[in-house]
């Protein structure tokens, strides 16, 4: 092996484990920032990480060891310089709604935590096969009109599920109408002290940041509602706490559980991926941007699942990326995933030596931060602009959200991708097709309900806009012989600018219409075909039936060749080949 052989290879070792290239190029000067960008952080994740695995339905301390471990795992396979990863609010419901049914059915609580680790395997290794086999795409089957209604409909499945909790009771409900109705039907056993707490927090996480975002809401509350809890004994006023956490560090080890389990854990898994990703991605890029980096999908995807896994292994659960703690970690100065070792440094300290920090932690404040992050995801701006911009994309936002709330989280996952591939499947298959006609200054716009544009006498010009493919080639063939009908024209145009594939059932339909439009005297022309299609169409075997000649660049070019060849025509009629004449 040669020299250069040997200097490159950790090169390539590096593309593949980002976390050595950090500390191949990590500079001296951007320690201080990172250690102060990283224990800000850790006061943020030490309350979200509790927050969030209650919601997940496992004990809070499990969200903790979920923040160290996935920290640590994406800092090694993770490209982004600064993105955060950690319990998430709209990935815990998901592991709620899958875990909890397979809990019932074992009769055993305990076994929450292995089926939350199993499933955080699952997710990991369902997002580095993605990521290895390059199919960042994935990320985006969920159309922004349906990713809004989900996390909407999410948004308010996790108000009504904390609701009971923030006013300081509990119920037993399965679905989102259950549960509101024994909210309901509950209120009489509300705990006085621990509702007004609770509302004190969820005030001071909503007032906060638009008084100033310099000061993270999230940690003035918490330590407010400790600091108070422990003061006035508020646990003596039937207010619950948090209590001591278990002090020190999981052993790491793999969560078996039954293989029965893992068919629907690995459905839970693959609509965590989706779900994700999708945030994964889109935070990533946009942070990027700002700092001029460059993302890469796949190795994003690789980090993230590497962070699942870790998670998964040190009896935590499921992660995915936060952009508010990433915007903290960027707004502290962070430079490198340094910061995010810090913050995980630092949570592991506080499991080791300070366990008892936040024993005097009240329920209903995590209850208050989880329904805080609810109301985050909800976007009811972007809703009503879809109101003012498309109203099938609002009506099928709202159907997105119905089958959330109605259904369940995970069959919400599951009508989401639905409905994005029918979007896709309907706006492929009913493609918009429209009549062109010419206006004073010789541009091409819809015919349809205009008065400034004309069409040409005894010519149809009609757009495609959509490949053309066997469920919608049936569509094309009616409207032109509808139209060759209606007004009897002797040439159709069709202008191809927007065709991006013609099957191999669309192509036997073109061949097919020519010859039925050429029994009525009626000419097929193409205008701006792509030269892949064009010489598809010649692979197809199809120049036997259309003719060459009637390909043409521009509309304008086809109505001049159209012109010349009707003036040659009517040469033709009214001056007869004179040689002809002699012989008769």
């Amino acid at each position: 092996m040669t020299t250069d052989e040997l200097a490159g290879r950790p090169s390539g070792l590096r593309q593949h484990v980002p976390g050595l290239g950090l500390l191949h190029g990590y500079r001296r000067g951007w320690a201080r920032a990172d250690l102060v960008a990283g224990l800000v952080l850790a006061a943020i994740l030490v309350p979200q990480g509790m927050a969030y695995a209650e919601l997940a339905g496992l004990p809070a301390v499990t969200g903790l060891y979920t923040t160290v471990a996935c920290l640590v795992g994406y800092a090694v396979m993770g490209p982004s310089r600064v993105l955060v990863l950690g319990p998430d609010s709209s990935v815990s419901p998901l592991i709620f709604a899958a875990v909890m049914p397979l809990v019932a059915v074992s009769g055993d609580p305990g076994s929450a935590i292995v089926l939350g680790g199993m499933l955080a395997l699952l997710v990991g290794a369902v997002e580095i096969g993605l990521g290895v086999a390059r199919l960042g795409f994935v990320a985006d089957l969920l159309s922004v009109e349906v990713q809004i209604g989900y996390m909407n409909g999410l948004g308010l499945t996790i108000i009504v599920g904390q609701l009971p909790k923030l006013f300081g009771f509990s119920t037993d409900a399965d679905s989102f109408i259950e549960e509101l109705r024994a909210f309901a039907s509950s209120l009489d056993q509300t705990q006085g002290t621990t509702l007004v707490v609770g509302l004190c927090v969820l005030a001071l996480l909503l007032v906060l940041p638009r008084v100033s975002r310099k000061v993270p809401a999230i940690l003035v509350a918490i330590v407010a509602a400790t600091v108070a809890s422990a003061v006035l004994d508020l646990s003596a006023e039937g207010v619950a706490t948090v209590g001591a956490l278990p002090q020190g560090l999981p052993t790491p080890g793999v969560p078996w559980t039954q293989l029965s389990d893992v068919v629907p854990l690995l459905v839970a898994a693959l609509g965590i991926t989706l779900v994700s990703l999708t945030d994964t991605i889109a935070t990533s890029t946009s942070f990027a941007a700002r700092r001029g980096d460059e993302v890469n999908p796949n190795q994003e995807m690789i980090g993230l699942g590497s962070a699942n896994v870790a998670a998964g292994l040190f009896q935590g659960f499921a992660v995915s990326t936060s952009g508010s703690r990433t915007a903290v970690a960027e707004q502290s100065g962070a430079k490198s995933q340094v910061a995010g070792l810090v913050g995980a440094g630092a949570v592991a300290l506080m499991l080791l030596f300070l366990n008892s920090l936040l024993a005097d932690l009240p329920q209903t404040a995590l209850a208050a931060v989880v329904i805080a992050a609810a109301l985050s995801l909800m976007n009811l701006p972007e809703l009503r602009r879809l109101w003012q911009v498309r109203r099938t994309a609002f009506s099928l936002s709202l159907v997105a959200t119905a089958g959330v709330v109605l259904l369940g989280v995970l069959e919400g996952i599951l009508v989401a991708v639905a409905l994005a591939i029918l979007l896709f499947f309907r706006r492929s298959w009913w493609p918009h097709g429209v009549v062109l006609g010419r206006d004073a200054r010789g541009d091409w716009h819809k015919a349809d309900g205009r008065d400034d544009v004309e069409e040409v006498a005894g010519v149809v010009v009609y757009r495609w806009e959509a490949p053309l493919f066997f469920a919608n080639a049936g569509m094309l063939r009616q409207n032109l012989r509808s139209l060759v009908h209606e007004r009897q024209v002797r040439w159709v145009v069709l202008q191809c600018e927007a065709v991006t594939d013609v099957d191999v059932t669309a192509a036997e339909m073109l061949e097919q219409l020519d010859k039925q439009l050429n029994a009525q005297g009626v000419h097929l022309a193409f205008v701006e075909l792509r030269d892949r299609l064009a010489a598809l169409l010649l692979r197809y075997g199809l120049f036997e039936t259309l003719d060459r000649d009637h390909f043409y660049p521009s509309v304008d070019a086809a109505l001049a060749a159209i012109a010349a060849e009707d003036a040659r025509h009517t040469d033709r009629i009214t001056d007869p080949d004179p040689d002809e004449g002699a012989q008769k």
